[in-house]
């Protein structure tokens, strides 16, 4: 079996590989009957040096091999036929603007593989950038409420080196008394959650940050329970509110109105209440001032989160009377940081971390004969039709705009 490190190729580049030249050699020496290759690239994180020092061959032709292994979306014109391909495909949402690339590898006859599918037999997600993602949404999040206020002005966190550097920046800054809420019990809030441990904010219940002042930075973690009710006055379980989602609506407002910073870290499921409305946002009563969605559902539960924004340029203003986006420094305006690639301002960490999961569940399928069923559940495509467990993108595969 031959596996290939392949360039990352969409635009704006991405600097992360799932393997770093250490982990790979890791990788090699576990299973002897494995051969790696790297496809040469000049915008990887580690450089092609890196990866022949450590003994793999760096060439611009991978074609031999039979496993492709990558980050982002492939360009279809740079899809090689009858393999197989490992890659976040922004398909399985039924993505428009990626239909051409599923359609393409249907044609192909590509085995595709999404990081996003690969799940236990629980159906809980094994591999994922999500805990880098929480580390710098955190951060730029607090470098937004600098800016907005002018109270201090972070490097960003492209620019530094590790999450050591990015906390090290952030324990030079003295906070005001605000408090932080953070939603989420994954990767991601696991990931915003240790920064703010990092920073020596103290948390607190939910009890206390409803009805209590404090004298300095405080913050509350919450849960799906936390922010939505049933709308009979029920209280049962979470695996109540996944299983009847309608049967429930937002009781974010009591949080809006005593938060100042607020960092979304939560997965949203489809026909989950809103968390909060255009509608919340006008009233006076809604106090916060600073939104880093991490989530970043677009036009979704987060009524403030107009768009995606960029690494370049992160932050944008919600005008919540105009329902429009605006300055960000402007009196009127929360300040968003809707950045939905975060991880790549973290190549090296994000990096690391990817490649241990991949190693811990992904290459040992290849070689025992799939015995936990990863890649059958992973698998979206196979002899150039849909796998049954992925049949409800056929009519995304048919449409034609």
């Amino acid at each position: 079996m031959k596996f290939a490190i392949i360039k990352e190729r969409k635009n704006p580049p991405d600097r992360r590989v799932v393997f770093l030249p250490t982990k790979l050699a890791e990788a090699e020496a576990q299973f002897p009957e494995a051969t790696f290759k790297v496809e040469s690239s000049d915008i990887r994180f580690f450089s092609d040096e890196k990866y022949k020092e450590a003994g793999f061959e760096v060439t611009n032709d991978v074609s031999d091999c039979d496993v492709m292994i990558g980050v982002k979306e492939v360009p279809i014109e740079a899809l090689i036929p009858n393999k197989k391909y490992f890659f976040f495909s922004h398909t399985i949402k039924k993505q428009p603007y990626n239909r051409k690339l599923l359609q393409a590898i249907l044609e192909k006859n590509i085995e595709l593989y999404d990081y996003e599918t690969i799940v236990n037999n629980k159906g809980f997600r094994l591999i994922g950038f999500g805990y880098y993602a929480g580390i710098v949404g955190a951060y730029n999040g607090f470098r937004a409420w600098g800016l907005k206020f002018d109270s201090w002005n972070l490097p960003k966190a492209g620019t530094l080196a590790s999450q050591e550097a990015l906390i090290a920046e952030l324990n030079k800054i003295k906070l005001p008394a605000i408090k932080i809420l953070l939603t989420g019990s994954g990767k991601v809030s696991n990931g915003a959650q240790h920064m703010l441990d990092a920073m020596r904010i103290k948390k607190v219940s939910v009890h206390d940050y409803l009805n209590n002042t404090f004298s300095e930075a405080v913050y509350c973690k919450i849960d799906v329970l936390d922010y939505n009710k049933r709308k009979d006055g029920k209280v049962i379980d979470v695996f109540d509110f996944f299983n009847n989602p309608e049967d429930y609506e937002s009781n974010f407002m009591r949080f809006a109105k005593v938060t100042d910073y607020y960092i979304a870290g939560h997965f949203y499921g489809n026909g989950a209440p809103y968390f909060y409305t255009k509608q919340d946002v006008k009233s006076p009563h809604f106090n916060i001032k600073v939104v880093a969605d991490i989530s970043c559902d677009v036009n979704g539960p987060i009524a403030t989160t107009l768009r995606a924004s960029t690494i370049s340029d992160p932050i944008y203003g919600y005008d919540p009377q105009i329902e429009a986006e605006t300055d960000f420094k402007s009196e009127n305006a929360i300040a968003v940081m809707s950045v939905d690639n975060l991880p790549c301002e973290l190549p090296k960490d994000a990096s690391e971390g990817f490649g241990e999961q991949f190693l811990q569940h992904v290459i040992p399928a290849f070689f025992n004969n799939d015995a936990d069923g990863i890649l059958q559940r992973a698998k979206i495509t196979e002899n150039g039709r849909l796998t049954e467990r992925f049949n409800y993108l056929q009519d995304y595969v048919n449409e034609k705009q």
